[in-house]
């Protein structure tokens, strides 16, 4: 049923279809009313994507109204309640609380990056709704902007459980496919690896990041490069996160055993709100309201990736490891050999070593014998600074003698 022709339809012969609310990878929401209870509700059609095989589309549709009945038992404020899961045309209908909001992607592609604590009061939202779930043992697995509803008064709800995931219950396989958005999804779910709950809370990070920066934190432009981007390389540091960039690093760690748990994430939200301290309340804009800018691709769409692809990739990582692996001993390899070299030659430095016996220095040769006339110079020289110093000194005598003289001349009155 398209979009266009199926408003007005009965759907399971009690909810009415009314209008679009959203589309997302896995289908279209719609809004409904429950003709039975008379309150409106949100109807997901569950359109399972073109290229999976019969046999895949059979196994997903079991999977997804066995995890749907799972899902229904979680009762949260911040979770869109279930309330019913019925078939029509083959297809799975998912009856949810209708919730008076936009998907957080919406609200970014219009609005442009939220500001720092509005995304902080949102992601504690979100994060209520993934601690309620992960304790009921539900892992939501497609955690994304297209699947965060925010109110007028920006609380958040986290929605669509419809690959979600009841951990230690026997899962229905799609031939090893796995379905998955791949900007959010966690590295260990890109190495098909068993999700657990950590993998919600790296794409609530990825999630952050999205509302925050108003991009994608791995940004490629095809589904295995931005897995392969997730899987071996950082996000671009943020720009407009403030105090919000721990978090973000925090929930973004490749790995899974590093990464932030719940009570730390909540822990550290509730401190960037609190260094906000009082500020205009950011609200979102009318449904109406032009977009900020150009509208861009948030990553929401649902990939169908092959486990031989997967595998391909892991093979891809594991060459990119070895080679970083052997060039990294190849120069610890250089590095010990020049220290080892350094080493030697310090040692041949400072060693002491045995020096053979100086040889006897020959005698300075002899001072030519003077010439006759430089002789005859040389004695005139010498006797001329022995002979003046003589005279002088006489003269100096005299002198004093003379003025001793005269003086007493002078006293006795003889002139």
């Amino acid at each position: 049923m398209s979009a266009e022709a199926g408003t007005g339809r009965l759907v399971a012969g009690r909810y009415t279809v009314t209008e679009v609310l959203g589309r997302g990878g896995m289908g279209v929401v719609w809004r409904a009313t429950d003709e039975v209870l008379r309150r409106p509700v949100a109807l997901k059609e569950v359109v399972f994507p073109t290229h999976l095989s019969d046999d895949e589309r059979e196994a997903l549709r079991s999977r997804t109204m066995r995890e749907a009945r799972t899902a229904a038992r979680l009762l949260h404020p911040r979770v869109t309640t279930l309330y019913d899961v019925v078939e029509e045309d083959g297809r799975p209908w998912l009856v949810m609380e209708h919730v008076d909001s936009r998907s957080l992607q919406e609200v970014v592609q219009r609005s442009g990056p939220l500001p720092w604590p509005t995304v902080a009061r949102i992601g504690i939202d979100v994060l209520d709704a993934l601690e309620a779930a992960h304790a009921a043992g539900i892992v939501h697995r497609d955690v994304k902007p297209a699947n965060v509803l925010v109110g007028s008064d920006c609380t958040a709800h986290l929605t669509d459980f419809g690959i979600a995931i009841a951990t230690g219950n026997p899962s229905i396989t799609t031939s090893g496919a796995i379905l998955g958005s791949p900007a959010y999804m966690s590295p260990e779910r890109a190495r098909g690896e068993e999700p657990g709950p950590a993998v919600d809370l790296w794409s609530l990070g990825a999630t952050l990041y999205t509302a925050v920066e108003g991009r994608l934190a791995f940004d490629r432009p095809e589904p295995m490069a931005t897995l392969f981007a997730v899987v071996h390389e950082d996000p671009e540091p943020p720009r407009l996160a403030g105090p919000l960039a721990p978090v973000l690093e925090g929930l973004l760690t490749r790995d899974a055993a590093q990464r932030w748990d719940v009570a730390r994430t909540r822990t550290a939200l509730r401190r960037v709100l609190d260094e906000a301290g009082p500020r205009p309340t950011w609200s979102p804009p009318p449904a109406g309201a032009a977009p900020a800018g150009e509208a861009r691709e948030l990553g929401g769409q649902v990939e169908r990736f092959d486990a031989d692809d997967l595998r391909a990739l892991a093979s891809v990582i594991g060459t990119v490891a070895r080679d970083a692996r052997d060039q990294a001993r190849h120069l610890a390899d250089r590095h010990r050999e020049r220290r080892e070299r350094r080493a030697e030659k310090q040692a041949r430095t400072v060693a002491p070593r045995p020096s053979p016996q100086p040889a006897p220095r020959p005698a300075p040769p002899a001072a030519p014998a003077p010439r006759p006339a430089q002789a005859l110079a040389r004695r005139r020289f010498k006797r001329r600074w022995v002979v003046v110093p003589v005279l002088l000194a006489v003269l100096a005598v005299l002198a004093a003698v003379g003025g001793v003289l005269a003086l007493l001349a002078a006293a006795f009155g003889v002139w």
